[in-house]
């Protein structure tokens, strides 16, 4: 598998109070990855380390195989929206595309001026006069033309209404499903995860509690319901992560190595959201061979 993020034991301080501490992780290249946990647990620090906004200090990180921001050319790989979409606000929709052009050695003015005309964004407005979600558009709009390697979204989403989000991830799944891109995606909405990203990494705490395709996740994990069980009499295979115990009985959210019909059990699939939450609660550890 070709990775296009690598870090190991990736660590950032900020005086006393460690932000991001012995992270190790590796995104595949080629895939939409969802980066989704609890506030806190160190995702917007270890998207800005790999854009080379942020200097680790202890461990390290790779992006397309070198160190992020080593130079013009890496930098050059990498497209960055964060979450306040930052533009500058005195500057047209049309300066924005000109400076892009001048600071982007691989800049394609073709795809900005297209996406910017189908977006109706208008060239000789100000992006301090943009809406929200015009100015998240702009944002993506000069990422993408730079034609990154590796495209880093750090909640551009968070702050814009339904329509303007819907809109946002519609044009993301557009543009990126053509073209050689990796997307590391970060979210608190699991719908916009499941919506666009195929690849999901659930950080907490700094730590990779469980990573994979997004199919294959679900397919191995599974809702079992019996009056009376004990986790601790899984059959080998089959790993508890979760518990909830009401007075009909109890119900586990499993993963399994293989098939787990046979025993008595009432099965259920899990959505998306349920694996992400009983990860996000508990400390399971990340799933052996799904790094």
């Amino acid at each position: 598998m070709s990775v296009v993020l690598r870090a190991q034991g990736l660590g950032k301080r900020y005086r006393r109070r460690w932000a991001l501490s012995d992270c190790t992780l590796e995104v595949p290249a080629g895939r939409v990855v969802g980066l989704v946990g609890p506030n806190g647990a160190g995702k917007s620090t270890l998207l800005g380390l790999a854009a080379g906004l942020l200097t680790p200090t202890s461990g390290t990180i790779e992006v397309c195989g070198e160190r992020p921001a080593a130079g013009s050319a890496q930098l050059a790989k990498v497209g960055f929206v964060a979450q306040d979409t930052p533009t500058y606000a005195r500057l047209t929709v049309a300066e924005h595309l000109k400076l892009g052009s001048r600071l982007s050695p691989g800049w394609d003015m073709r795809l900005a001026t297209e996406r910017v005309r189908r977006l109706g964004l208008p060239p000789d407005q100000r992006a301090g006069n943009l809406s929200g979600g015009q100015r998240a558009q702009l944002a993506l709009t000069l990422a993408l033309a730079k034609r990154p390697r590796l495209l880093i979204l750090d909640e551009p989403v968070a702050a814009l209404d339904p329509l303007a989000r819907n809109e946002f991830l519609r044009e993301l799944g557009d543009a990126t499903a053509d073209r050689e891109i990796s997307v590391v995606h970060s979210s608190h909405l699991v719908s916009d995860v499941e919506r666009v990203c195929d690849h999901l990494i659930v950080l907490v705490g700094s730590r990779v509690r469980i990573a994979g395709d997004v199919r294959e996740l679900l397919a191995a994990h599974h809702l079992i319901s019996a009056p009376h069980f004990d986790p601790a009499g899984l059959p080998p295979g089959v790993h508890a992560v979760s518990a909830d115990r009401t007075g009909r009985g109890t119900t586990l959210l499993v993963r399994a190595d293989g098939p787990i019909d046979g025993h008595g059990w009432t099965v259920a699939p899990v959505g998306l959201e349920e694996l992400v939450l009983a990860y996000m609660s508990g400390s399971t550890p990340v799933l052996e061979g799904q790094r």
